[in-house]
């Protein structure tokens, strides 16, 4: 199994992470710390997780942590998770 980032999700994560740190590194460090154990996890837990509310394909999921939605598309042929973006919730 692979776990692969865009583009868009490391450079929002940055923003987030940034934005977090001018308040309270140990925030940042937190959420930091919690978001690679949920990636770390995927591959065991994919299938747990609600189909996506922003795609109409059931091979792209979210994951709510923290106030934060991550999106997320199972590659299965490939056995690849490509992490797309990490968004705020409304």
């Amino acid at each position: 199994m692979n776990i692969l980032c865009s583009e868009l999700f490391q450079q929002q994560l940055k923003e987030i992470l940034s934005s977090f740190a001018k308040e309270d590194i140990k925030t940042a460090q937190s959420f930091k710390m919690y978001l690679d154990t949920i990636l770390f996890n995927m591959p065991t837990k994919a299938k747990k997780y609600k189909s996506s509310i922003y795609f109409d394909d059931e091979n792209i999921k979210d994951i709510q942590h923290q106030g934060y939605t991550i999106i997320f598309l199972i590659q299965e042929e490939s056995e690849t998770y490509v992490i797309l973006a990490i968004i705020k919730d409304s």
